[in-house]
């Protein structure tokens, strides 16, 4: 007994109309709970850490130990700004590391395939600058998202004006 067309296609439409149903049933009896603040840690603590040092690679202070301390200090600086999105942006933020913490998606995505933590500043930034000019928008925006968040905490430090000559602000208005 052979399959036909006919019959594929019939089957392939009972199969979707199966799935929607679920679908819905689940949605039914599973309503979302309230949404939750932002949380940086694990995965998605190890990919801010590493995307850092590649936007910001210029920047950084060249000795190992305040590097370090620059990178975690940018780190904390980049949570604080999330936490001050509304609750739905921080949602959209939260989606997004968590696309770039799991490992499917981390691969075809970014191109690191051995987690952040291990993840060479070259690939990081060769996936940056991807991201940055996709013909995507959802990646460009992802992009853009993730530059806006570290530079911005990079240059709400004080400590980081020096290095571009900004002498802060006017002493009038401060």
């Amino acid at each position: 007994m052979g399959t036909n067309r006919r019959t594929f296609l019939k089957v392939g439409a009972l199969g979707a109309l199966a799935l929607a149903a679920g679908g819905g049933i689940y949605r039914y009896t599973h309503p979302p709970g309230p949404q939750q603040r932002f949380v940086l840690d694990g995965e998605a603590k190890a990919a801010i850490d590493a995307i850092i040092p590649a936007m910001l690679a210029g920047a950084l202070p060249p000795d190992a130990a305040a590097r370090s301390a620059a990178i975690a200090a940018t780190t904390g600086r980049v949570h604080q700004a999330i936490l001050g999105l509304p609750l739905n942006a921080q949602k959209e933020v939260q989606d997004l590391f968590g696309l770039l913490a799991l490992s499917p998606a981390r691969r075809v995505l970014t191109g690191v395939s051995g987690g952040w933590a291990n993840a060479r500043p070259e690939q990081v930034s060769a996936f940056l600058q991807e991201w940055r000019f996709h013909s995507l928008a959802m990646l460009q925006g992802a992009y853009h998202a993730l530059h806006d968040l570290i530079i911005g905490s990079w240059y709400a430090d004080p400590s980081s004006w020096e290095s571009i000559g900004y002498p802060g602000p006017m002493k009038e208005l401060a």
